[in-house]
């Protein structure tokens, strides 16, 4: 055996190890999202597939009669190399978060391969590109390097993807991206002057199992990340408690209403319990919740804060759009806010408009009161922390919130939750 056919069987064997153990940590990847799971088993059974067809393609003796057999494992190890480049386009659009129906570079790359697969098939009826002797010895046809183009310029297409969504694709996923497109493309080059080593296999196992290790790293550090903050979130989700001097002021106006209007202690009685449950649900709630819920519960302490200044508090709701998710405790925090920082005894009373929306992708609320105006130093006030629900829109949903002062008077709250959110 010749030692150039013994080291690149050798070669191809490495490959082939590589390729399968990074097909294992793909399918074992417990950390990683399920659609990034799906596309790296595809990437590696691919690649699996190429390296084994390799592999065996090399170990064919050199006899008569396995012409056909060597046609054959060479027709699909550069089948499933090639197919390997559409996917990488795919999932890299994917992990940029863009459109793959209209894209272009999904039509480049698409366009390239199917120019590369017709000319993979003629070569199996024609000695213009490659063929075998009766001897079973393999020759490159005048035209070889014509095959290899598009790869070439699908390669390069990827590159150019990669650089045009650079931005869209965080640092990790640059590094990974790049090093399994140029490391390739640079073996592949070299291989079609130097055909006596193989360098495109040993390049494409390799810089692959880099991308799935940069991958699957980042996916970890982003479940960390993500777990940790669903625990601060679930900590700081405490700090939207009700003031002690409302619960207070309810047990007092309950007292003095059991003498006065029985009938209207009940239902205050019955409003304040609605209130406590749903604030205790949703305290050690983890997720989103209907909006119908969040409502509910708006309207509860609406109802006891009415019972406490009858007279001085009007509240008008326009919800017809409650088919969406929010994150619990943010809108009764909001109208709470509303009410604290309004509520005047000696001045005007308080009017206060609820309003939901349906809008171009998404849902929109709307809160407004004609009296209280946006203090920023709220922010740091344990049972309203504006900023605690902004972050907690923007990490369950995520969702905006923005207030705007009048100048009038008052203050507007828009909170925006794209359909994007759970």
């Amino acid at each position: 055996m010749a030692v150039n056919t013994y080291a690149n069987i050798c070669i191809a064997g490495a490959a082939t190890a590589i390729a399968v153990i990074g097909l294992i940590l793909s399918i074992s990847a417990r950390y990683t999202k399920q659609v990034y799971k799906n596309y790296l088993v595809t990437v590696f059974s691919l690649l699996t597939a190429y390296t084994v067809s390799n592999l065996v393609l090399w170990n064919i003796p050199e006899e008569n009669g396995n012409v056909f057999v060597s046609y054959f494992f060479l027709f699909c190890e550069s089948l499933f190399s090639s197919m390997i480049l559409p996917v990488l386009n795919s999932f890299l659009l994917f992990c940029a978060e863009k459109q793959q129906r209209k894209n272009p570079f999904v039509y480049f790359a698409v366009s390239l391969w199917g120019v590369y697969f017709i000319l993979l098939v003629i070569a199996q009826f024609t000695k213009w590109i490659y063929y075998y002797t009766p001897d079973n010895e393999y020759f490159r046809g005048p035209l070889y390097p014509v095959l290899l183009v598009p790869l070439v310029l699908l390669m390069v297409v990827n590159l150019f993807a990669l650089f045009r969504y650079r931005a869209e694709l965080s640092r990790r996923y640059r590094i990974a991206f790049t090093v399994y497109f140029l490391v390739p493309l640079l073996c592949m080059v070299v291989q079609m002057f130097y055909s006596d080593v193989l360098m495109a296999v040993l390049g494409s196992a390799v810089s692959a199992l880099i991308m799935l290790l940069i991958i699957v790293m980042d996916q970890m550090d982003r479940q960390v990340a993500q777990a940790r903050e669903i625990a601060m979130q679930k900590s700081s989700i405490n700090v939207l408690q009700m003031r002690p001097h409302f619960i207070y002021n309810t047990m007092m106006s309950i007292y003095y209403l059991c003498k006065q209007d029985s009938d209207k202690a009940q239902q205050v009685t019955l409003d304040f319990t609605s209130y406590l449950r749903k604030n205790f649900t949703a305290i050690a709630s983890e997720d989103t919740i209907p909006f119908r819920d969040e409502l509910e519960h708006t309207r509860a302490y609406l109802a006891v804060e009415q019972a406490q200044h009858e007279g001085r508090l009007f509240v008008e709701f326009d919800t017809p759009h409650t088919q969406f998710r929010l994150p619990p405790l943010t809108l009764q925090p909001l109208v709470e806010n509303a009410v604290k920082h309004g509520m005047d005894p000696d001045g005007d009373p308080l009017h206060i408009s609820v309003i939901t929306r349906c809008i171009k992708g998404g849902s929109e609320i709307i809160v407004k009161n004609d009296v209280a105006k946006y203090d920023p130093s709220d922010e740091n006030e344990p049972h309203i922390a504006l900023n605690n629900i902004r972050q907690r829109l923007e990490t369950l949903c995520k969702g905006t919130l923005k207030i705007t002062p009048h100048e009038e008077g008052g203050t507007t709250v828009k909170v925006t939750i794209p359909l994007t959110g759970k």
